[in-house]
């Protein structure tokens, strides 16, 4: 156990000390400007991150110490080096919990969330949480599984849909934007899944509140672009 623990600790410092070679102040400072704030952030960029991730196997003690650094690249290093079979639900909420920005959402649903086994029932779970970036996470999650052409049944969509408009008119900016996202790829998926969106949206046109309008519009110009499936 000792030996393993001093591999371990080894790893993550061979890892802390690339990550620090190939730091650039200038993208820390911009990301900082953008909101983008970290306990630590080394600002390097997404390739050089791959480049580290690909010098190591896929281990969870390796990922699970690496997301506790509380350290941007190492997160995302995380998620990329965290094994999906190891990867428990209950790991998956405490991971979610710890998720406070746009870029760790996007990222981690990307490189981790949208391959765990549990994807859709843990997303689905998410997005009816009040908490901000679990929203995001889980509406990030959807929109990428969808990516995958994985539809949903009948009952699934129609509890998406509830959940996504509900989420488009009363959340936060991200949670809007996330929410958005998922329906876009849940009208691209099939011409019945948007003209159940257009239903659901149709008596918006002349409504009072701007969030309803907003969606009502940002519907009608993907339809218009004539770019659905």
């Amino acid at each position: 156990m000792q030996e393993m623990n001093e591999q371990l600790h080894k790893q993550v410092q061979d890892i802390k000390t690339q990550l620090r070679l190939a730091m650039n102040g200038a993208v820390s400072q911009s990301m900082r400007e953008k909101g983008l704030v970290y306990k630590l952030n080394f600002g390097v960029e997404l390739p050089r991150i791959k480049s580290i991730a690909a010098g190591f196997a896929k281990n969870h003690d390796l990922a699970q110490a690496l997301w506790k650094e509380n350290i941007r690249e190492c997160k995302i290093l995380a998620a990329m080096l965290q094994p999906t079979e190891t990867f428990l639900p209950e790991i998956a909420d405490i991971w979610v919990e710890d998720i406070h920005n746009i870029e760790m959402a996007e990222l981690t649903s990307m490189n981790l969330f949208q391959h765990l086994p549990y994807a859709p029932a843990k997303a689905f779970q998410w997005i009816a949480d009040e908490r901000e970036y679990v929203q995001v996470c889980g509406f990030l999650t959807i929109a990428r599984l969808l990516m995958k052409k994985g539809d949903m049944d009948e009952r699934a969509g129609n509890e998406f849909l509830d959940q996504a408009v509900c989420a488009f008119l009363s959340g936060s900016y991200h949670v809007r934007n996330a929410a958005f996202t998922a329906l876009r790829r849940f009208m691209h998926h099939s011409d019945e899944n948007a003209f159940k969106l257009c239903r659901r949206v149709d008596g918006m046109k002349d409504a009072v509140s701007e969030e309803e309008k907003l969606l009502y519009n940002l519907v009608k110009e993907e339809v218009q672009d004539g770019e659905l499936s």
